[in-house]
C-alpha cells in the first residue's frame, strides 16, 4: 500500500514498527535518521514532538508512540492476524504485554544512555547501570513466568504470535546487549521462535546503516573504581 512513510533509527525502538510492517505485508517507505540530534531539529518536530523515532505517515496524520503505531497497524490491517479485537478473549492478555514492552524498554533506554550516549567513564553512573541491569533481569523473570503458566505457553498472549509477542521480542532485541537471557530457558526459546521469521530479518540493520549499538554486549559497570580496565 502506497503512501506510508516510516521515520526509523536502525535497532531502536521504530525496528518494532518496521517489522510489524514487515508482518503485515505493507509496503512503507522508510526514512533512515541517524540517532543523534538530527532528531531535534524543527522539521522533524513537527512530526515527533519529543524528537524520538518511530514516527509513522499514515492515512493522512503522522503517528508517534510504538504502542499506539502498534494498535493501529493491527487494527488498520486485521487480516494479518497479527491483533486481538474488542471480543476476543485473548484481548486483555494481549495489551497487557503488547505494553509491556516499553517496560522493558524504559530500562534498556536507561542503558543505553548510560553506555552509549555518554562518551567518558567520568559522567556514568555505576549504580544507575546495576539497577537497570537488575530491573531487566525482572523484567525476564516475569516473562519467564508467563511462558511457564500450566504447561508452558508457545505465545505471550493468543494461541499464535502477535504484536504483543513482536513487541516484546523487539525490546528483548535491544535489552540483550545489557542483561543476558541466562537462566531462562521457556524465555530463550520463545525468543528464538519469535526471531525466526523473514520478517525480523527484513527489519536488521542493513549493511552499511550506522548502528546504535557498537557491540554485542555492554556489560554493567565496565570499569572498576580505579578507573582500569
Amino acid at each position: 500500500m502506497s503512501g506510508i512513510r516510516l521515520h526509523h533509527c536502525p535497532q531502536s525502538r521504530s525496528m518494532r514498527t518496521l517489522w510489524l510492517l514487515h508482518e503485515l505485508g505493507v509496503d512503507a517507505e522508510v526514512v533512515v535518521h541517524p540517532f543523534d540530534r538530527s532528531l531535534r531539529a524543527p522539521d522533524y518536530l513537527a512530526l515527533s514532538p519529543a524528537g524520538r523515532v518511530p514516527a509513522l505517515e499514515i492515512d493522512g496524520r503522522t503517528l508517534f508512540e510504538t504502542g499506539a503505531i502498534t494498535e493501529y497497524l493491527c487494527e488498520r490491517f486485521p487480516d494479518a492476524g497479527m491483533g486481538c479485537a474488542p471480543g476476543d478473549p485473548a484481548r486483555a492478555d494481549w495489551l497487557i504485554w503488547l505494553h509491556f514492552a516499553e517496560t522493558l524498554s524504559q530500562h534498556s533506554a536507561a542503558l543505553t544512555q548510560q553506555h552509549v550516549m555518554l562518551y567518558e567513564d567520568h559522567m556514568r553512573s555505576p549504580v544507575v547501570m546495576k539497577l537497570e541491569a537488575a530491573r531487566l533481569g525482572k523484567c525476564y523473570a516475569a516473562l519467564e513466568a508467563r511462558l511457564s503458566e500450566g504447561a508452558g505457553r508457545d505465545w505471550l498472549a493468543a494461541e499464535r504470535f502477535t504484536a504483543a509477542d513482536l513487541s516484546v521480542a523487539q525490546a528483548l532485541y535491544m535489552a540483550r546487549h545489557f542483561a543476558p537471557l541466562d537462566g531462562h530457558a521457556r524465555l530463550v526459546d520463545w525468543y528464538a521462535r519469535s526471531t525466526d521469521r523473514p520478517a525480523f530479518a527484513a527489519a536488521l540493520p542493513k549493511d552499511g546503516e550506522a548502528l546504535l549499538y557498537a557491540q554485542d554486549f555492554y556489560p554493567a559497570w565496565p570499569m572498576d573504581t580505579a578507573g582500569t580496565a
